[in-house]
């Protein structure tokens, strides 16, 4: 059960309105890697733990904490929006959608959402719930985890060059902090579970399903390939295992596919054509 709070998790408010930096900020909340995808992503993990309740609340907490960044980064949108002259260049370029894209806003904004944040990216492309990962393995998620904080503070902070506006570096300053916080606990999480599964995702799978001899091979697939160099190559594996490299050779045959059926139509085969 959720409970809301009208004050915002943290300060919200820029110092001047700007209908460009709000399209930009869009990205952020609808985008692969925005606040709408980490939310959704650790609520789906955490509502389908199994036996692992600290976990569970870990997610949920996260979660929820990013439900309350995608109130900040709407109301901050909304805020960029007030007093931006929106509706004064539509009125100018006589067509509502020539006039906002001629000054570099989201047209949606103004046309759609009445000057309000919407759950979409930068490029107006709604937020898409396959961009989540809930898979039921905690190892392999949390990891899928520290890959989405890790570009989402990418952006933000790509974000935080784009605009000199101080209230909005200010709110930026604080969601750079939060990601350095979850990229933390994600990668302290995965240390934790590696030190029990090891490192190997799923850690269930029996000796003999997989073709062993080929586990931690290399293969450099390119005459010109510097990849053999790479120091960790000429090393222990994270697994104990170690490392070889080799140049790939053939292992199967080349394949032959059997005629299609008549009613598929496909190209005859040569000795059938005339």
């Amino acid at each position: 059960m959720f409970f809301h709070r009208k004050e915002l998790q943290f300060h919200a408010k820029p110092d001047a309105p700007d209908a460009v930096f709000a399209k930009q900020l869009q990205e952020v909340i609808g985008g692969q890697y925005g606040e709408m995808t980490v939310a959704m992503q650790y609520l789906f993990q955490g509502w389908s733990t199994r036996g692992h309740e600290r976990y569970r609340d870990l997610l949920m907490d996260t979660g929820t904490q990013e439900l309350g960044h995608i109130e900040m980064l709407a109301t901050m949108v909304a805020r960029l929006l007030e007093g931006a002259p929106a509706y004064e260049q539509e009125k100018a370029a006589a067509d509502p959608v020539v006039g906002a894209i001629l000054g570099g806003m989201n047209p949606q904004h103004a046309i759609v959402h009445g000057l309000g944040a919407s759950p979409k990216d930068s490029n107006g492309v709604p937020w898409n719930a396959g961009y989540i990962i809930a898979s039921g393995n905690l190892l392999a998620d949390f990891r899928s985890n520290v890959n989405a904080e890790s570009q989402g503070r990418l952006q933000v902070a790509r974000l935080y060059s784009m605009t000199d506006d101080k209230g909005v570096k200010e709110m930026l300053s604080f969601l750079l902090a939060r990601d350095t916080m979850h990229q933390n606990q994600w990668l302290a999480a995965i240390k934790e579970m590696e030190a029990k599964e090891g490192v190997i995702v799923p850690s269930t799978v029996p000796p003999e399903w997989e073709a062993s001899e080929y586990s931690h091979i290399h293969f450099t697939n390119s005459e010109t390939s510097t990849s053999s160099q790479l120091s960790w190559l000429h090393e222990t594996a994270p697994d104990g295992h170690n490392f070889t490299v080799e140049k790939p050779e053939p292992m199967g045959e080349a394949p032959i596919l059997k005629p299609a059926p008549p009613e598929a139509h496909d190209t005859l085969p040569e000795d059938k054509l005339k």
